[in-house]
């Protein structure tokens, strides 16, 4: 109950934001940037939001490979979509999508909940790993033609950088060292640790090693799902009709993944925010920078709610299947 007050929470949020923006930008200058986004220009960027969505499920699969499991890539594009959806249009909802993903693959395809599971978690840290680099590298070409941003966006958007960063570096630091985090929370929070948590720490230890083929394939996948962003990016900021260099397409889409670390459904709002500032900071116009966020939401909605209709589907087998085993449970206790 908590999490979906937090997601309405969340959502009021954005849409608060997003209703802010629309007045301060004012809705005819959005549309005429609208206007140029027409055609074959909106099957480009169609097409290379599809792509990044390919690459991601490939990204997954070669994961599961590394890992001695085999799924037919369309059977997992499936799981992929649908945990895409929840992560999308839910992300206060924290591990929800992924949690669904490992159920999904244990249920579906037999695999165990520690190998489903260290799977998803292994795709988020190298996807949040591929995403910090271009955001870092993105904030200091930003920062050395502009200068410092507003003290308020630096002190929002500046701390929850810095979390994700302490993250993935402690993740790093202790999984090459072999140094059990799980066991650490255990000693924290003075729990009792089941045998699965540290199975799945185990599989992923073995996944991250220096001598695996597969972790560096799966590296090199992250960041051509970046690239594929990065010349999204690029063409909808050229069919918007401005001109822009290499180096601020970057910090651009530095910001985007940034925006996305705020837990706001479809980055509704946030995204908005920040990108004026980034649009307007690079002289490309607060109304730019709203088209550009709004079409970069529209063409992902798009995936996000097949996503949904997977979602529903795959639910309505599980939940099915669980209400017969219960029932088939059942009856076997009454008869003995």
């Amino acid at each position: 109950m908590k999490k979906f007050l937090l997601f309405f929470l969340s959502l009021f949020i954005g849409i608060g934001l997003f209703i802010w923006i629309i007045n301060f930008v004012g809705w005819q200058d959005i549309k005429n940037a609208f206007l140029v986004f027409t055609g074959w220009q909106g099957i480009v960027i169609f097409i290379l939001t599809l792509l990044m969505m390919l690459i991601g499920n490939w990204k997954w699969k070669e994961i599961l490979k590394g890992q001695e499991v085999k799924i037919s890539f369309w059977e997992l594009f499936k799981v992929y979509l649908a945990g895409f959806a929840v992560m999308f249009l839910a992300p206060i909802l924290l591990w929800v999508g992924e949690i669904f993903r490992t159920y999904t693959l244990k249920e579906k395809e037999q695999i165990s909940w520690s190998k489903a599971l260290s799977s998803v978690i292994i795709d988020r840290i190298l996807e949040w790993t591929a995403n910090l680099v271009v955001i870092f590298l993105g904030l200091l070409f930003f920062l050395y033609k502009i200068g410092l941003p507003p003290k308020n966006l630096g002190i929002a958007f500046g701390g929850v950088l810095l979390l994700f960063v302490i993250a993935i570096f402690l993740f790093y630091f202790k999984t090459f060292k072999r140094e059990s985090i799980t066991k650490t929370f255990g000693r924290i929070f003075n729990g009792r640790l089941d045998k699965e948590p540290l199975q799945t720490e185990k599989e992923i230890f073995d996944f991250f090693k220096l001598e695996k083929k597969s972790m560096w394939r799966s590296f090199a996948i992250s960041f051509l799902r970046a690239a594929v962003m990065y010349v999204r990016t690029w063409f909808l900021i050229m069919f918007l009709g401005k001109n822009i260099s290499a180096l601020s397409v970057l910090s651009i889409l530095g910001f985007t993944y940034l925006a996305a670390m705020i837990p706001i459904p479809a980055a509704l709002g946030s995204h908005e925010v920040i990108q004026i500032f980034s649009f307007n900071s690079l002289g490309l116009g607060v109304s730019t920078a709203t088209a550009f966020t709004m079409i970069i939401r529209a063409a992902e909605l798009l995936f996000a709610l097949a996503g949904v209709v997977i979602f529903l589907r795959l639910g309505t087998i599980f939940l099915k299947n669980f209400i017969f085993k219960s029932i088939k449970k059942l009856v076997n206790r009454n008869n003995l």
